[in-house]
């Protein structure tokens, strides 16, 4: 991984983390939070500048093991079928780190830029890593918004098969770069939606500047594990005092929008925004009416 100079990096929670600011520094924080394999890129340039219009400063950040942040290369990954099945035989397993580590990172990010209380807004395991902030420190977190993610309940409906059979299979072995870039750009397509505002070469535009940037196969899978040794949140989640507002997508077939419902029941208090032009992605035409509800909760709370 080669590092952009341009891209802001600190210590934290003993690792570097790659972020960036915009807005106001003296207006409330939103903390941006990516999920599985994707980097702070994932949340699009507009998306951002309409929260800036909105009044906020925004931070975005590379999770650790993707992008410009610190790659854990020294722990080799399990496969979580390998994981599921040893803990099934009673055995314990060492996963690298764990979604309270990841939230750990967000948290010392926090630290390092002098801020003490953040309106989080995390999207699919983002909004995991959100979930355990809010239960782990409380104070820490103003809002929490939960972007079509999940609660981590078993019961719980998964991805359709063809979505799952993709996630887990991934690209042929010695597959060329320009067949990973569009076995990538395919698979943001698959679990999106199909948006008329979307630009025919959005996913091809974003899945070659995350390659630049530094996409890391093996952080993916560990990424993965953290998501899967973390189980259900239900229990912690009864626990979250922050003002809670869940998003999710009606047609998203990688976390289904029973997801989100479960999620926002399980948090006391917490405000279900259900959209149905939406998929497991951000459509551009739904994201000015996104960034209004964020705020407008926001301001609420």
């Amino acid at each position: 991984m080669s590092h952009d100079e341009s891209v802001k990096r600190v210590e934290a929670n003993g690792i570097w983390l790659a972020y960036e600011e915009s807005g106001n520094p003296t207006d409330p924080v939103i903390l941006l939070i990516m999920g599985l394999g994707q980097q702070m890129i994932g949340w699009p340039d507009e998306f951002v500048a309409l929260l800036v219009q909105s009044r906020f400063r925004v931070v975005r950040f590379d999770n650790r093991d993707m992008g410009q942040s610190t790659w854990i290369d020294d722990k080799p990954p399990v496969s979580p079928a390998e994981f599921l099945e040893a803990r099934q035989s009673g055995a314990v397993v060492e996963v690298p780190y764990t979604l309270t580590d990841m939230a750990d990172d967000a948290l010392g990010l926090m630290d390092v830029l002098g801020i003490h209380q953040a309106n989080v807004v995390g999207a699919s395991m983002g909004g995991m890593i959100g979930q355990v902030m809010a239960a782990r420190a409380p104070e820490r977190v103003r809002t929490l918004i939960s972007i079509m993610s999940s609660s981590g309940d078993h019961k719980l409906p998964g991805p359709s098969p063809e979505v799952q059979a993709r996630l887990f299979v991934g690209p042929a072995k010695g597959a060329t770069q320009e067949e990973r870039l569009q076995y990538a750009a395919e698979t943001l397509r698959m679990i999106a939606y199909p948006d008329p505002e979307r630009p025919p070469e959005a996913f091809r535009t974003l899945v070659e500047r995350a390659a630049k940037r530094g996409v890391n196969r093996a952080g993916y899978a560990r990424q993965l594990l953290a998501i899967v040794e973390d189980g259900s949140r239900v229990q912690r989640l009864s626990t979250v005092r922050s003002p809670t507002l869940v998003i999710h997508g009606a047609a998203d077939p990688l976390i289904p929008v029973a997801c989100g419902a479960h999620t926002a029941a399980s948090i006391p208090g917490a405000r279900l925004e259900i959209i149905e032009a939406m998929g497991h992605d951000l459509p551009p035409s739904q994201m000015r009416r996104m960034v209004k509800v964020i705020a407008e909760f926001i301001a609420s709370a």
